[in-house]
């Protein structure tokens, strides 16, 4: 278990600190419109969504005596950590010249990331057969991936205090780490992935691919759910800096501070829902944490700006943020505990090609929401700088654009997760947390 929780430590990091600071990063350090930050966020994700397929296959097809997967994790690790380092750096030049050296950032951070991410997740099928192990590893997944990120939160604390130079710090610090967890994780699952089970290796034309997967009704459940949550849950860790620093008025530092206490909250929604899931079912901790989730989203709407930044004003932003955390963190475990289901419905059992689409259909609409949001946040007069007070300068912003802001982190989000729960009334959960697959 401690083996593959690193597994996603370094990704996870890498999520984390991308999800939360690459767009306060391109608007305010980097000075790049608010449109054209957007669009940047958009080409990491299409691209993150097109490799995946790719890589899905090739390593499904994939031998060595290390199984099929952990040769991609191994070879993937430094890169990961030297691009995510990179992508950080300001370098000099034009709008155009600087658009283009992140672009090209994106690319191989993205390849390098889903080399690591998209096999080390097809793991938590062919590790085990068993239903509540299963459910257990993907807990222990999201554990890892969610501590990592604190600990990106608590660098970010700390660095950012030096504004604009502070980020190529914490890229530095953030890709060191995740090169060694991921390197630590192959290390520790090299004996247990010998004996997992293999992909059958027979070649799979795209169209084929398209008809399996439309066939498969379990997976489409599975899809549609982890796509609803997760661009709910991506689209309110990009606004929520912003959200903090400009709608709230709580100060910058103080502001990535804060953070943390999704990231805790979260943690310890996850070893809740992994306990209510394999004592009462996947669908009713879903429905439970969910509730709270949507309630918290809610509450954001209604939250007034700060009159003073004391420790007691800030009470209820805490506990609203923690509120979040807490029900958002199904949106880490449950998916990832279902698809084991949908992948076992299907004779063959290639957990690399579901593994792949289902990540693909999520980076390719949240690719494409995010291009969306920037657009919206320049239509609504959002103003970006080229300084940075802490990890973010706080700026007089037009009202239409703060109405944009309070939208993407309250109404939207709790709209897609309660499409969500609409979409897995006709699970056929009962009882599967009590069998093996």
């Amino acid at each position: 278990m401690l083996a593959y929780g690193l597994g996603d430590a370094g990704t996870g990091l890498a999520a984390t600190t991308l999800g939360f600071y690459l767009f306060p990063f391109f608007t305010s350090a980097a000075g790049l419109p608010a449109f054209i930050a957007g669009s940047l966020l958009t080409v990491i994700k299409l691209w993150d969504a097109i490799n995946d397929p790719l890589i899905g296959w090739m390593s499904d097809h994939t031998s060595s005596r290390w199984g099929p997967r952990l040769p991609w994790m191994f070879a993937a690790a430094l890169p990961l950590g030297i691009s995510l380092a990179a992508i950080w750096w300001v370098p000099e030049g034009s709008t155009l010249q600087r658009t283009a050296y992140y672009v090209l950032m994106a690319i191989l951070l993205m390849t390098a990331y889903t080399s690591v991410n998209l096999p080390y997740a097809a793991l938590s099928t062919e590790l085990t057969p068993d239903t509540a192990i299963r459910t257990r590893l993907n807990a222990a997944r999201f554990t890892g991936s969610i501590l990592a990120g604190t600990i990106g939160l608590l660098i970010a604390v700390f660095v950012l205090r030096e504004g604009s130079g502070g980020y190529l710090l914490m890229g530095q610090i953030s890709g060191t780490i995740a090169a060694l967890a991921t390197l630590l994780c192959c290390w520790g699952l090299a004996p247990y992935a010998k004996k997992a089970q293999r992909p059958s290796g027979n070649k799979e034309p795209l169209l084929k691919q398209l008809r399996r997967i439309r066939s498969n009704s379990r997976f489409l459940m599975v899809l549609g759910l982890y796509l609803l949550l997760w661009f709910g849950l991506q689209l309110m860790q990009v606004v929520a800096l912003i959200w903090l620093v400009q709608v709230i008025h709580v100060p910058a530092g103080i502001a990535t501070l804060l953070l943390l206490a999704f990231n805790i909250a979260a943690l310890v929604g996850l070893q809740v829902w992994s306990v209510l899931s394999n004592r009462h079912g996947r669908i009713k901790a879903l429905g439970w944490g969910s509730s709270i989730w949507i309630a918290a989203c809610l509450l954001s709407m209604t939250l007034s700006p700060l009159q003073e930044s004391s420790v007691l004003s800030l009470i209820p932003v805490i506990g609203l943020i923690m509120l979040v955390g807490l029900g958002a963190s199904t949106a880490y475990l449950i998916p990832w505990s279902l698809l084991p289901d949908a992948i076992d419905s299907d004779p063959t059992r290639p957990a690399g090609l579901y593994t792949a689409w289902m990540v693909f259909g999520q980076k390719l609409i949240i690719g494409l929401s995010m291009s969306v949001f920037g657009t919206l946040l320049s239509l609504t007069g959002y103003i970006s700088t080229k300084t940075a007070d802490g990890a973010l300068s706080s700026v007089q912003q037009p009202e239409t654009a703060l109405i944009a802001i309070r939208l993407c982190m309250g109404l939207i989000p709790a709209v897609l997760v309660v499409l969500g729960l609409l979409l897995m009334r006709r699970w056929p959960d009962r009882g599967a947390h009590l069998h093996s697959a």
